[in-house]
């Protein structure tokens, strides 16, 4: 007789943890992405995104990204569609006066929005943002200065948002 009783799922290390959020910050960034360029709702790309995408996703070294974390992801999408037009706002006050939002790239539009989606909620220490959506910029501009420019602008936003972190 075979033992069939079912094995206890590994809890993550510290390590997987903080690969599975930012994997989800990778994830959010491309789902809302996705809704802009698509016109499509959140739920719909959410739902899209963690039935066939989760674990497709690489890191610029080529590797696979763990799982994501579904519960960040899913915050990261839902703030940032309640909190876009101040999100916005603070990215517009960000950028350079003759540079507005609508006119910057949309994949950095979908970045500062799931950034500043995370900065409105104080459970992400605002330092672990900023450098956490630095590297995502990294991963999708991996040759050019988008990086610089991510960093200057959530350090702008990130100083109206949560002053009270500097």
């Amino acid at each position: 007789m075979t033992d069939t009783t079912p094995e206890t799922p590994k809890k993550p290390s510290p390590e997987e943890k903080r690969r599975m959020r930012s994997a989800a910050r990778l994830y959010a960034v491309q789902a809302l992405f996705q809704m802009e360029a698509a016109g499509q709702g959140v739920d719909r790309v959410a739902r899209e995104f963690e039935d066939f995408r989760f674990g497709m996703a690489t890191e610029d070294e080529g590797t696979e990204l763990s799982e994501a974390d579904p519960s960040l992801f899913r915050r990261l999408l839902d703030d940032a569609v309640m909190w876009q037009a101040r999100v916005d706002q603070a990215t517009d006050r960000a950028l350079v006066a003759t540079w507005p939002i609508d006119r910057i790239d949309p994949v950095l539009r979908a970045l500062f929005r799931a950034a500043g989606a995370e900065m409105v909620n104080p459970a992400t220490p605002i330092k672990v943002v900023i450098t956490e959506f630095v590297e995502v910029a990294r991963a999708f501009f991996p040759e050019g200065r988008e990086p610089k420019f991510v960093n200057a602008v959530l350090d702008h936003m990130a100083r109206e948002i949560r002053p009270e972190a500097f």
